[in-house]
């Protein structure tokens, strides 16, 4: 039919024109005649042509390189080594009274690769007659179950399996195979500082 011969003619110089465009927006050779449109002689990569396969490029490098990047600098520059904070202010000496425990919380920072992570953490901090500190860890050296200070007995009371320790860390009762844990601690002027925290050994129960 006439009306689809058109369409197809029609179609056939737009194919054309989007590949071999001059700049009066016809083919070279073009003497108006659709079913020589074909036969024109092509010549150099249109301008828009071009924009588009260098901006098809550019995209693709961009990407590439998004990509490439992180994996070239977690290949050849591997993440640091775990950090963490040296000595924690955990508060002041004067609060602590002989012989009577003090749970105190404290955060810690560690960097873990690139990551910064923030630990919560206790320590039971007590202070002797004799004014020497200690700071012992929260979990129980049985199961690691936590533990507290018992007024009525006066001792460090584990409800898990009645571990019991006294003031100073030892075992007094119950399955516990060593003393509390201890951190290291020092004093600067008034105020406390808490360290790495230390496994107890067996002998010295």
């Amino acid at each position: 039919m006439p009306g689809r011969r058109l369409v197809r003619r029609a179609a056939s110089l737009f194919a054309v024109l989007a590949q071999n465009p001059n700049k009066s927006g016809l083919p070279a050779g073009y003497d108006g005649n659709v079913s020589n449109a074909a036969q024109a002689p092509s010549g150099q990569d249109p301008t828009r042509r071009n924009f588009y396969v260098g901006a098809i490029y550019a995209i693709g490098a961009v990407i590439s390189a998004a990509l490439g990047v992180p994996a070239f600098a977690y290949l050849f520059f591997p993440p640091k080594a775990q950090i963490s904070d040296d000595w924690i202010e955990i508060g002041g000496v004067t609060r602590l009274v002989p012989n009577e425990p003090l749970e105190t919380t404290f955060r810690r920072n560690r960097l873990d690769g690139w990551k910064v992570i923030s630990e919560k953490s206790t320590a039971w901090v007590v202070k002797g007659a004799d004014n020497r500190i200690v700071a012992f860890g929260p979990q129980c050296t049985h199961l690691g179950c936590a533990y507290h200070w018992d007024e009525g007995r006066n001792l460090f009371l584990c409800p898990c399996h009645n571990s019991l320790f006294g003031a100073d860390g030892t075992v007094k009762a119950g399955p516990a195979p060593r003393p509390l844990d201890r951190y290291d601690i020092k004093v600067e002027g008034d105020k406390l500082r808490i360290g790495k925290l230390r496994q107890s050994g067996a002998n010295e129960a």
